[in-house]
């Protein structure tokens, strides 16, 4: 224990000088921006500017589009890396302001690595507009961010006139799997917080969410999903993919009590399609009425 006491000061100026060299190298580089994104709606919406080529690292949820997977990741949005960011020399992070964790947010603003989110948030068709404009403005892709807003538009009206066709509103309920925390959670009705797009999604999509309190629970009583008894069941894809399947979706508490699993109604869906608002979120409300529907 002593040694360790003596060898501490020894590692900490390791690590400080370390970290300002990657400072200096940030700061003094004149060539065209090193963006490191932090954000998987951010991430998408980049890409569909057609602003990519400035990234050079994302966070590891990113992962659409498919492409985006071929850069260097650093860490999960909630569990980062600073040396996997540092590493990357960037001139910018940008973020959506959901990150962690605190100390590594911390030694990111005492080295002065510059740090952006933008104003607009992607909670609402129209928030989701406003973000694509902010960030056309940011890129220089203006002309790119009004097409994407009038495709937006087109598409949700189009969503909705596809839904209209629909006379039963089947309860669904939605599992997602939390990586920083290594649980399966499942997503309650309303409210703005974690969860809120998913259970929009599915209202506009026809159905009702099947827990209603708002919010994410635990999996770990199975009264929170055999009670609300769900009718059909939505996965997103990296928990369902860690499963294996549907057989093994329905060890998950509470799962196989339901009728989703009695008539094997339990899906993979695509996290960028349900967890939050995004370019395409009119296509996407169509296949997904198509899915809770069939």
């Amino acid at each position: 224990m002593s040694r360790l006491r003596l060898l501490a000061p020894f590692v900490l100026v390791f690590l400080l000088t370390g970290c300002n060299r990657f400072r200096n190298q940030a700061a003094e580089s004149n060539g065209p921006q090193r963006i490191v994104c932090i954000g998987e709606a951010y991430n998408e919406m980049i890409y569909a500017l057609g602003a990519q080529s400035s990234l050079v690292g994302v966070d590891y949820s990113s992962t659409y589009p498919p492409e985006i997977t071929k850069l260097p990741t650093v860490g999960y949005h909630r569990a980062l890396s600073a040396e996997g960011i540092l590493s990357l020399h960037p001139t910018l992070v940008l973020t959506d302001g959901n990150i962690g964790p605190d100390n590594v947010v911390r030694q990111l603003q005492a080295l002065h690595i510059p740090m952006k989110t933008f104003h607009a948030k992607n909670n609402s068709v129209a928030g989701t507009e406003a973000l694509l404009r902010e960030m056309g403005a940011f890129f220089h892709k203006e002309k790119r961010a009004e097409e994407l807003c009038a495709q937006m538009d087109h598409e949700m009206a189009a969503a909705a006139a596809a839904t209209k066709q629909y006379k039963t509103r089947p309860r669904v309920a939605v599992i997602h799997y939390g990586r920083a925390s290594n649980v399966y959670l499942v997503v309650g009705s309303g409210g703005h917080g974690d969860g809120a797009t998913a259970a929009t999604m599915v209202e506009l999509a026809g159905g009702q969410m099947a827990l209603q309190q708002p919010g994410m629970q635990r999996m770990v009583s199975p009264e929170i999903i055999a009670k609300s008894n769900p009718q059909v069941i939505l996965m997103t894809e990296y928990g369902f993919d860690q499963l294996g399947g549907i057989a093994q979706a329905k060890t998950l508490p509470g799962v196989a009590q339901t009728d989703a699993a009695r008539h094997n109604r339990i899906y993979r869906v695509s996290e960028h399609e349900l967890m939050y608002f995004g370019p395409n979120t009119g296509d996407a409300i169509i296949q997904l009425a198509k899915l809770i529907h069939q």
